[in-house]
């Protein structure tokens, strides 16, 4: 698997590009903004509080690409190089077969379609490029949209399967049909 060069993905409306140290701004408020963060718990050493974090964040995404550990896009619109959200395939198995999918996006865009088309182009990325099997994502149980957002994108709940690391978390999962055949 091989992340380099940076694939960048296009729909009729959004972009999807690599997040760069000039996103801070951005990339602070996506993850330290209450509404956005509201289901998410992060140990100490992940939060993001300032500039300087959100840097160091951008920073380790961008290594975790160049070493092919995980992926993480900004989600801008065609049009304005802004990023307004994130969408990230990472933990993933040890074979490759399987990859977590995570997302954040700014308040002011939800309910707009954006996530359910930056989540389309992912799932056909890590289905056709990468040859998953399977990807998972792992949502707080109260989190409503994030679970509507997948159901409305053919992911299951696997309701067997707990979150060891946070028990309020339930796990969903879409299998590349086209790989079983």
């Amino acid at each position: 698997m091989k992340f380099t060069p940076f694939p960048e993905l296009k729909s009729e409306r959004i972009f999807l590009r690599n997040i760069i140290a000039s996103d801070c701004e951005e990339i602070l408020f996506l993850r330290s903004n209450k509404t956005i963060n509201k289901f998410i718990e992060r140990p100490e050493s992940r939060q993001t509080k300032n500039i300087s974090d959100a840097i160091k964040f951008i920073n380790e995404l961008n290594q975790f690409v160049e070493h092919d550990i995980s992926i993480a896009w900004g989600i801008t619109f065609e049009d304005s190089p802004k990023i307004i959200g994130t969408i990230c395939l990472w933990n993933f198995s040890q074979n490759n077969k399987t990859a977590e999918v995570g997302y954040d996006l700014n308040p002011k865009f939800h309910r707009k379609g954006i996530m359910s088309e930056a989540l389309k182009m992912i799932i056909e990325f890590g289905f056709k490029k990468l040859k998953l099997d399977k990807i998972e994502a792992f949502t707080h149980i109260a989190n409503e949209s994030s679970k509507i957002l997948l159901e409305k994108n053919g992911f299951y709940l696997h309701a067997e399967r707990k979150d060891s690391d946070n028990e309020s978390n339930i796990i969903y999962e879409l299998v590349n049909t086209s790989r079983l055949q």
